[in-house]
């Protein structure tokens, strides 16, 4: 267990979410809220959740936790982005990753063993993973097919089912309406790790497409990102991140991305504030907004 000496003194975590990089155009999250946020782009429709256990960030009125943690398959987790995406246009399923980057090099506030956590990470909990953390742009991606915890195949728009989420939504790997019969047609295993095992076969993916219209939904949380103690624990290895924190070092982003294409589908960031003297939301820039470096 990490003690609270981990964290650094008078900070506290922000999330915000939006359809591209720029941070002009984000909105701020009430996390663990049991309603989503709602995105739009001309490529992506997005319904977001952003769920975290014992959450004491921004906004100030933030729900502490979520239902969801009581829920099996999310016990284990400390938190959650769960999304629900339409594509404008057809996608190719080797083309969709899902991970962190960055716009600036990290490797000066890399912690000590990071590169055997990656490496853990990539043998043992994600072995589509694929990046350079050490590089000028440092990105770590993966297939989004072969790394979403949970993953469900909806319907297509104008169809009864599948089409609209309702509050606090649980993402449980399967298909909804038409999507059970397009998730056959594609032989994907009915279990999440089968489906995540199927698609590290990159001929897998490239048959994949997602459909122009049609509803998914995503998963994608764990136990080892600890972002109210600001430490990463993988098996093997704890890394207490929070005193890498710096007016450099401060925000992990989350991006969903078209390799192919390169365009941008969403983007969600953890962004830890100073916190204002007002005790506001955190929202006043000026404060001095800090970047929190790690894993996914």
């Amino acid at each position: 267990m990490f003690s609270s000496s981990t964290r650094p003194p008078n900070h506290r975590l922000k999330v915000t979410a939006g359809t591209c990089y720029a941070p002009s155009t984000h909105q701020t999250l009430t996390v663990n809220s049991p309603s989503p946020v709602h995105l739009q782009s001309d490529h992506l429709f997005t319904n977001l959740w952003v769920r975290i256990k014992d959450y004491t960030g921004y906004p100030t009125h933030s729900p502490p936790t979520s239902p969801y943690f009581t829920h099996p398959p999310f016990t284990t987790n400390l938190y959650s982005l769960t999304f629900t995406f339409t594509p404008t246009h057809n996608i190719n399923g080797n083309d969709l990753l899902f991970g962190n980057d960055f716009d600036h090099p990290i490797r000066a506030y890399l912690p000590p063993g990071f590169n055997t956590a990656l490496k853990i990470v990539k043998s043992t909990l994600d072995p589509s993973l694929d990046g350079d953390a050490y590089a000028e742009k440092p990105y770590l991606y993966s297939p989004g097919l072969a790394s979403w915890n949970q993953f469900s195949i909806g319907g297509i728009r104008g169809e009864e089912e599948g089409t609209s989420p309702g509050d606090d939504l649980l993402v449980h790997e399967g298909g909804i309406g038409s999507g059970v019969q397009v998730r056959k047609g594609y032989d994907v295993p009915d279990s999440a790790s089968s489906r995540r095992s199927y698609f590290l076969n990159e001929g897998k993916r490239k048959g994949f497409v997602f459909e122009e219209g049609r509803m998914y939904a995503a998963d994608f949380g764990n136990g080892y990102l600890d972002f109210n103690e600001f430490a990463i624990r993988i098996p093997g290895i704890s890394l207490h991140i929070g005193k890498y924190v710096s007016e450099k070092n401060n925000v992990l982003r989350y991006v969903l991305k078209d390799r192919g294409t390169g365009e941008v589908y969403l983007v969600v960031c953890f962004t830890v504030v100073l916190e204002g003297e007002d005790g506001e939301d955190g929202e006043g820039e000026g404060k001095g907004e800090v970047e929190v470096d790690g894993v996914d």
